[in-house]
């Protein structure tokens, strides 16, 4: 599976938390920033990432031990 359709599948299959977020931060609603899903860096894949404010943010839950609380 090809990166682009890795990081779709991920946003489609997204955890509670992941959820929580993005409704908080999408459409630039935190601060004017704009945020975008699932991006691929390098061979990783980062939850969150605001370019214009250089940040990263990886949500750790129950998704990394198969569960989803």
């Amino acid at each position: 599976m090809n990166r682009t359709a890795t990081a779709r599948r991920l946003r489609q299959v997204q955890t509670l938390a992941e959820k929580a977020l993005w409704a908080l931060v999408r459409n630039r609603r935190l601060g004017g920033f704009k945020f975008v899903r699932q991006l691929p860096i390098d061979r990783y894949f980062a939850d969150f990432v605001c370019e214009a404010g250089k940040l990263i943010v990886e949500l750790d839950g129950a998704a990394h031990d198969g569960r989803e609380a």
